[in-house]
């Protein structure tokens, strides 16, 4: 089945993670993803093992379901085929700089009066109109100045980034809901839009949902920082055998723990009584759970709590994963056979549509190689073999079967 998507043709100018990955989860919901790349090709194409040339394990991860187009926009005759793909597109999407764009001659306005339905959306490092605007920002950067590094050092001792892209991966997400906001608007009004997605904002947004904390009320009614997931024993539990992940909360939750271990005076202990008493002792409270926990193997403990019903699971290392219980059943990992990469793994569409497929045909299109569907693209937007010959010629544009070519005629004797 086509997914919720179907029928929307995205350009897609963005590069690195953040982009790419929001194009794919865009693409897994039927949209017709064409990544438009430079004659060298997305750089996570060259990053990670690898089993051909530019087809990399980062860029395998984040470019599923898409078809390649090459374009170098530094020449005219490229630019001008970006014109007429985006007359019948409807989303252009990009990571570029604003002031590159502009540039370019591609500025939000310019662009919108081109094709007043599209919805053109933009990943800044951060919002126009600020000292910060238009300078160049990644992950790294961004995990640091939005707080999270310092949180961190909270927890480690010092400061440290996620062991994740995780700046790059929420900006993914608020890529693709924003973009989806705006088709969905475009739908009741007939009418496509700017829209600008700054990754410092976000992520300070993204940060700041539970860290206002105190600083929701003027004056303050506390400090920053949610006090229970900065704790330092907001951590795995350990248990006599491995480690156990426990989120008792609510009221109910802690009568049944404090009564399964043997500690019913704990239930009229002022520091712990509420909700709110918890928060002011949270670091007391998960030191005396720890305590308690230590004594059985993680097994017992999973048993007890789960006829508590009580939230809790073992702490799983990234192997364990593809012995999930949960992920073998419900068919998360799947398989293919790519045509030039051989038997890959993916993962599967996270969310599920009743009314529509998303996800159910990935395997239809897989991560394209650079160009590979550059003529395929050119030929659908109305050019004719000569110009397509013509653009080829220029160096405008370049298909997977002509780089071929040319790195075989490199390397063969003169």
């Amino acid at each position: 089945m086509a997914g919720p998507l179907a029928g929307i043709r995205i350009l897609d100018l963005t590069s690195v993670v953040a982009g790419p990955l929001a194009t794919q989860m865009l693409a897994d919901m039927g949209a017709d993803v064409i990544k438009i790349e430079s004659p060298e090709g997305d750089a996570p194409r060259h990053t990670g093992p690898a089993r051909s040339p530019g087809m990399a394990a980062l860029f395998m991860g984040l470019n599923r379901g898409k078809r390649s187009l090459v374009l170098d926009l530094k020449i005219d005759a490229a630019k001008d085929v970006l014109w007429r793909l985006i007359a019948g597109a409807d989303v252009l999407v990009h990571s570029i700089r604003p002031q590159k764009m502009d540039s370019l001659g591609f500025a939000p306005a310019a662009v919108c009066a081109k094709n007043p339905r599209l919805v053109y959306a933009a990943l800044h490092g951060y919002r126009s109109g600020g000292p910060y605007s238009g300078q160049p920002a990644y992950d790294d950067v961004i995990q640091g100045q939005s707080g999270i590094a310092a949180l961190m050092a909270q927890m480690a001792g010092e400061p440290r980034y996620a062991p994740m892209i995780l700046a790059d991966k929420t900006c993914a997400l608020a890529i693709a809901g924003a973009i989806s906001a705006a088709l969905f608007a475009r739908e009741r009004t007939g009418r496509g839009q700017f829209v600008e997605i700054p990754m410092f904002e976000q992520m300070v947004s993204f940060v700041l949902g539970e860290h206002l904390f105190g600083y929701n009320f003027v004056p303050p009614l506390g400090p920053l920082g949610y006090t229970r997931v900065t704790a330092p024993w907001r951590r795995p539990y350990k248990t006599s055998d491995g480690y156990l992940c426990m989120m008792a909360y609510t009221q109910a939750h802690w009568r049944k723990f404090w009564s399964a271990v043997g500690k019913p005076e704990m239930l009229s202990d002022p520091r712990f009584d509420s909700i709110a008493s918890r928060a002011h002792n949270v670091v007391a409270l998960y030191e005396m759970a720890g305590a308690c926990i230590a004594g059985k193997t993680t097994e017992e403990w999973l048993t007890l709590l789960r006829e508590l019903e009580i939230p809790a699971a073992r702490m799983a290392s990234l192997d364990d994963l593809f012995s999930d219980p949960q992920l073998e059943a419900s068919g998360f990992f799947k398989r293919a056979t790519h045509p030039s990469e051989g038997e890959i793994l993916y993962t599967d569409l996270p969310v599920r549509f009743s009314g529509a497929g998303g996800g159910d045909d990935a395997a239809g299109r897989l991560q394209p190689r650079l160009g590979e569907h550059s003529f395929e693209v050119l030929r659908e937007a109305g050019f004719s073999e000569g110009e397509i010959g013509g653009l080829v010629a220029s160096g405008a544009t370049m298909d997977a079967g002509t780089k071929v070519e040319a790195a075989e005629q490199a390397s063969s004797p003169q």
